[in-house]
């Protein structure tokens, strides 16, 4: 069930059911290109997130009332068959990432709470496609899943204060790659050697929502030689 609330005079968001899924998130992707689509004339900004669609609009171009109208027509016309929409494929990217205990700074510690062992751990977790549902945080900082729940662990309670480039961390049932040195709360358990962010690009980052990503676990010597750092 999708509800609708208003937050203020030109803003409303769309709340869908409370959980990180594939399905919840081709439904967001189906209705952010319905509003798209239908109310674009009327839009100031459309954020989509996990679990819900924030979207403000132009009151001088239409009242409040009226646009609470014309998007609730689009949430109750929905029919199954329109969700080809959302399902438009994205690219598939394949990164290499080195799992070896140089890097995975919390390999341990979740093969202690999940009672696998690491190569368990590296197995569950690389032989996953995981969907790009959203980007944020920093820039090219793209938020993946879902995780396997055998190895999904909470977030750390205390953020480290600096996380190398390149790192893969667990929070929950998500996954991401930090794409430059920042502090951070994930549980770490690999790295890439690949350069994630280019700030001097036209493409900042090789993540969009919809991509779909796998890794590829890679030798020490293989990371090495690929310019990673240890």
């Amino acid at each position: 069930m999708i509800k609708l609330v208003r937050l203020s005079e030109n803003t409303i968001i769309l709340l869908f059911e409370q959980k990180i899924s594939q399905e919840n998130f081709t439904l967001i992707q189906h209705y952010v290109e319905k509003i798209r689509q239908n109310l674009k004339q009327y839009l100031i900004d459309i954020i989509p997130s996990y679990t819900s669609i924030h979207i403000t609009f132009n009151v001088l171009t239409i009242s409040g009332k009226g646009f609470q109208k014309r998007l609730t027509e689009i949430v109750t016309s929905y029919k199954d068959n329109d969700n080809a929409v959302a399902q438009k494929s994205g690219k598939t990217i394949h990164i290499p990432m080195y799992y070896g205990k140089e890097v995975a700074l919390d390999m341990d510690l979740i093969a202690k709470n999940t009672s696998l062992t690491p190569e368990a751990i590296v197995a569950l977790h690389a032989n996953t496609t995981y969907t790009v549902y959203a980007i944020g945080f920093a820039p090219g900082f793209a938020y993946l899943g879902n995780v396997d729940q055998r190895i999904a662990t909470p977030r750390k309670a205390t953020p480290r204060k600096n996380i190398a480039p390149g790192s893969l961390g667990i929070a929950d049932e998500q996954t991401a790659i930090y794409p430059s040195e920042s502090p951070g709360g994930w549980q770490i358990i690999g790295r890439t050697p690949l350069q994630l962010i280019d700030y001097n690009s036209n493409n900042l980052t090789l993540f969009s929502t919809g991509d779909k990503v796998t890794f590829t676990p890679m030798s020490l010597s293989e990371y090495i030689e690929m310019g990673g750092v240890l």
